[in-house]
């Protein structure tokens, strides 16, 4: 949905200037046989402030399923968001995969 916007010319003339929504981006976590499952609830409130129910559901449907959507953002937010989940699980030794899509 665009927004609309009007901008004084130099000539006094109104225009009319749509202004586009960014694109937006959905981090996907995957399911892998190493990481624990504490450990992708704790990173779902850490990184991606999910409650403590929202996250146990995400991570059920990431083992069940395989992967789920955990978050929808600005691609620079998205990307931050993912690296940083990433970069949690490395820490402590756990292969945690985050990718980023376009919605």
């Amino acid at each position: 949905m665009a927004n609309h916007e009007q901008r004084q010319t130099g000539a006094g003339v109104k225009e009319r200037v749509k202004v586009k929504e960014p694109q937006q981006y959905q981090v996907v976590m995957h399911n892998d046989d190493f990481t624990t499952m504490d450990f992708v609830v704790d990173v779902l409130k850490a990184v991606f402030a999910k409650e403590p129910s929202e996250a146990m559901a995400l991570m059920l449907a990431i083992h069940h399923v395989g992967k789920a959507v955990v978050g929808v953002y600005s691609y620079d937010i998205a990307a931050s968001k993912a690296e940083k989940a990433m970069q949690m699980a490395r820490n402590e030794g756990f292969p945690l995969r985050c990718t980023t899509e376009p919605v």
